[in-house]
């Protein structure tokens, strides 16, 4: 015999569990269950039933109409069976509606389980099961995410900040973790588009701004300094500035044009590690303008 609480086994909560306890167990089952994390067999077939599932636990007067009634709502199936022949009757969504939406209790002898799926459509209608919106839409459902791009300045991607975006109207504020690379995603709670009581999630794609003092490999910084020819002959000090603060770096008697100076830890903070890069200093040896030479030091020099 059927349960008569299918719709709650399927999100493995209590028939009276609180909206907020329904609310976190979709989650972590969608979670599990989204076809872009889960490729086994099936598991996109069960999150559309646990998005469908979630889709009128959440709302008062589905859950209320689905309490009465029980899984003879489903023709007496239990919700699993239900959802998994929906692929033969029509659009599980579509479905749906028709039986929330006013339906139930249209019994006819010819229809699978028992009742007449024929009149879609009407009553309160759904959405789309978008939940916590993952992204994705399987088998009529339509995600409540927002997608978008941002380009960020150079120094916010290194040091992190706090950015803001407009979007439909809004100004939406959110923080830019240190060391973020071009090319992540930002995903921002609830600002994304509304359905009823739902929110979907802006998505922003990073952008970096190109910087005019620094290039980036990695967690590592190049940055090329000017050397005067007298210190890169003789050797010296070069005081230089990073993104964190300013350092000096020892000048090497006879260093090279492009000869390269590592600052341990002056690079960007690893996201994962939280382990810091390194600066390299890629000397560029400025020459001195010969006409300001004195001459002995230019008859010295045409002779050397």
């Amino acid at each position: 015999m059927a349960s008569t609480s299918s719709l709650y086994e399927t999100l493995g909560v209590d028939k009276s569990a609180s909206a907020e306890e329904i609310k976190k167990a979709y989650r972590r089952l969608a979670r599990k269950y989204h076809p872009d994390i889960n490729k086994e067999p099936g598991a996109e077939d069960k999150f559309k039933e646990i998005n469908a599932a979630y889709e009128i636990l959440s709302d008062e007067k589905k859950r209320a109409q689905y309490d009465r009634h029980g899984d003879e709502m489903f023709g007496g199936q239990n919700f699993h069976d239900f959802a998994q022949g929906s692929a033969n009757m029509g659009d599980l969504n579509d479905i749906l509606n028709s039986i929330f939406g006013g339906s139930f209790g249209a019994k006819s002898a010819g229809s699978r389980g028992g009742f007449s799926f024929s009149s879609f459509g009407g009553g309160e209608g759904f959405s789309g099961f978008s939940g916590s919106s993952f992204g994705g839409g399987f088998g009529g459902a339509q995600s409540l995410d927002t997608h978008s791009s941002i380009e960020i300045p150079f120094e916010t991607a290194i040091q992190g900040g706090e950015m803001s975006v407009r979007i439909s109207g809004e100004t939406v504020k959110f923080k830019v973790p240190a060391g973020i690379n071009a090319g992540e995603k930002l995903r921002i709670r609830g600002k994304g588009q509304k359905s009823g009581a739902q929110s979907g999630d802006l998505i922003l794609e990073i952008k970096i701004a190109p910087s005019a003092e620094y290039s980036r490999e990695g967690d590592d910084l190049f940055k090329t300094i000017d050397v005067p020819l007298k210190t890169a002959m003789f050797g010296g000090k070069v005081e230089i500035s990073t993104p964190s603060k300013s350092a000096t770096i020892k000048i090497a008697k006879n260093t090279k044009n492009g000869q390269k100076y590592r600052l341990k830890g002056y690079g960007v903070q690893n996201r994962k590690s939280k382990i810091l890069g390194d600066l390299y200093a890629v000397v560029n040896v400025v020459l001195p303008d010969v006409d300001s030479l004195d001459e002995d030091v230019k008859a010295a020099l045409q002779k050397l």
